[in-house]
């Protein structure tokens, strides 16, 4: 029996999440995510292919993935700061995943931010629907607009909360929106 609380580790060993590139903010791309100019140096902005994008704040430590090794990213690896992943569902084929240490948001088409940081991961849903599971019990709750969730890696149950204008306002300013 496989236990929720190893999911992350096993996934990374069994190749189920083939990195396809290693880094920080400031120095990762490949070749269907090239890296774009951004307005600001607190963020880097990846281009992927259409319908896939991903805004990344300064100094996060993330990799790039490719689940099913067909040569595309389907997953961000996030272990500190914040992404904005905005994926079009009708573009995208098979979802898209943030996993993290605490938890793993995955969608089909939406825009969702991720935050990482001391032990905690918070999901913030902008548009559509995000499914988010906590990586030490498995359990799982799907985020609308405006809901979000503060995931850790205690045994508590995950409490699906409308984010108030000032927290959604302090991580979009993070993330340049």
């Amino acid at each position: 029996m496989i236990h929720a609380s190893n999911i992350r580790s096993l996934a990374l060993a069994a190749g189920t999440l083939c990195i396809i590139s290693a880094g920080t903010a400031s120095a990762q791309a490949v070749a269907n995510c090239p890296l774009r100019p951004a307005v600001s140096a607190e963020r880097q902005m990846l281009n992927c292919e259409a319908g896939l994008s991903i805004t990344v704040e300064r100094g996060a430590h993330y990799r790039l993935a490719d689940r099913n090794r067909d040569g595309r990213v389907d997953a961000v690896v996030l272990d500190s700061k914040a992404a904005l992943i905005d994926v079009d569902a009708g573009r995208v084929q098979g979802g898209f995943e943030v996993v993290t240490p605490q938890a793993i948001a995955a969608v089909r088409g939406t825009r969702w931010a991720v935050d990482v940081k001391r032990g905690n991961t918070s999901v913030l849903v902008l548009r559509g629907r995000v499914a988010v599971n906590k990586v030490s019990t498995g359990q799982g709750v799907t985020l609308g607009q405006g809901q979000g969730v503060d995931v850790d890696r205690s045994r508590s149950a995950l409490r699906v909360t409308q984010w108030g204008q000032p927290r959604i306002n302090a991580l979009m300013a993070r993330l340049g929106q």
